[in-house]
């Protein structure tokens, strides 16, 4: 089978393909109820709802503030730590410094080893592959939305958690801080691995698991191709795809999907933390035709889909190694 390089498209996903093959060939769906998963994907569905209400949430926003308050305020509730690691970038537009910040949510900081869960809280600043309408309004609720909203139910249940390790979710500022497909993207995973590689603090992280994209409604979650090409993130994708298979969540298909670049890229890269994309890149088929435009909003993703992921997730911190 010939790969065929699609190209570098907005947001920062260099896609490559299987020379056209529908991954959906494949597709695999599990019997499992709501009731069946002790996960409350409700809850998390509905932190993905007051996510979404808050409106856009690009870098810089009076939106992804009161993302960044919401957010603080929950987890500050459950008894996390939390920092805002500020930093600031040029807007592309017009060179203006715009101050951004990740979002760092930290479980028993005492611990020197530690896990990294992650995800970008931004949204792209419009829905540029809208055909109808490419500077509508994004909302981004798989996009951005669907990690951000897993995290805040895995938040209820981390105090509860008897775990090996200690536990940072970061929330990765200006991922697609872009408006055209010359702009630099990764701004915030880079600046957290960077200074992650030139202050080294005195814990390690063993792994990262970076959430995206994993809300839809007809949910098919591969394994990404650079988190299988690196020899030291192969064990975590063997792993957690083998957590899935032991619950019966069979949406995590066993075999290769496209090569997308993501935040995982500058952790990995940059930074030297082991890493891998947790990622449902069809969405909601193969032409990816909700990815990036108006309709990526709140009715195309589902509880369900939230609810097995958080599973996966979960139930992969209590037993990694």
């Amino acid at each position: 089978m010939v790969l065929v390089v699609v190209g570098l498209i907005v947001g920062g996903m260099l896609v490559v393909s299987n020379g056209g093959r529908d991954n959906h060939a494949e597709a695999a769906t599990s019997r499992l109820r709501l009731e069946d998963i002790p996960f409350d994907g409700r809850r998390a569905y509905d932190y993905l709802k007051q996510i979404c209400a808050i409106g856009p949430r690009p870098s810089g926003s009076t939106g992804m503030a009161r993302q960044q308050q919401l957010l603080t305020d929950h987890f500050q509730k459950l008894g996390a730590e939390v920092e805002l690691q500020k930093f600031s970038a040029p807007d592309p537009r017009d060179g203006q410094l715009v101050p951004m910040a990740n979002l760092i949510v930290r479980w028993r900081p005492e611990k020197k080893e530690r896990i990294l869960l992650c995800a970008h809280y931004d949204t792209l600043p419009f829905p540029m592959l809208d055909r109808r309408n490419p500077r509508g309004r994004f909302i981004g609720a798989n996009d951005g939305g669907s990690g951000v909203a897993l995290l805040m139910e895995l938040g209820n249940e981390m105090p509860k958690l008897d775990l090996k390790y200690g536990v940072d979710f970061v929330f990765f500022d200006a991922e697609e801080y872009i408006f055209s497909h010359r702009d630099r993207f990764f701004l915030g995973s880079e600046f957290f691995a960077r200074d992650y590689r030139e202050n080294p603090p005195k814990f390690r992280y063993r792994w990262g698991v970076l959430l995206d994209m994993i809300g839809d409604r007809d949910l098919q979650i591969l394994q990404e191709r650079n988190s299988l090409w690196w020899r030291d993130t192969r064990p975590l994708v063997a792993d957690i795809w083998a957590t899935a298979a032991r619950l019966g969540v069979r949406e995590f298909i066993p075999r290769p999907g496209v090569e997308i670049r993501d935040d995982h890229l500058p952790l990995h890269n940059i930074g030297g933390i082991p890493t891998c994309v947790v990622i449902d890149f069809i969405y909601p088929d193969a032409k990816n035709s909700y990815w990036h435009t108006t309709q990526d909003t709140v009715d195309k993703c589902s509880p369900l889909s939230l609810a097995k992921v958080g599973w996966v997730i979960r139930e992969w911190l209590k037993t990694v190694r």
